[in-house]
């Protein structure tokens, strides 16, 4: 069973899922989809309100960036990566290994 569908993801546009107990932000950039910790690692904000920009993500609270294919921290506050997670897509199937 997928966990959305790719028509479901506008790109740019993040979007909150719960999966085994965890929040994941998941967004398409382009044909990619990518899926990382939906909480940030400086404050306790969702990355699923933030901005996305090419293959980087912002958090709305305080301006930290994050790379969604790595999770790494790219500007301060954050200084700690955030989990990233697999994603499979089969046709418009999308589904998040967590």
């Amino acid at each position: 069973m997928s966990d959305l569908l790719l028509t479901d993801l506008a790109a740019g546009k993040p979007v909150r899922i719960e999966k085994n107990g965890e929040a994941i932000c998941v967004t398409k950039v382009g044909d990619e989809v990518f899926a990382i910790g939906d909480v940030c690692s400086h404050s306790d904000a969702s990355l699923a309100e933030g901005e996305v920009n090419g293959y980087k993500i912002e958090c709305w609270l305080h301006g930290a960036e994050f790379d969604l294919r790595t999770g790494q921290a790219l500007t301060p506050p954050a200084v700690a990566p955030v989990k990233t997670f697999s994603v499979s897509v089969d046709g418009n199937s999308v589904t998040v290994e967590a």
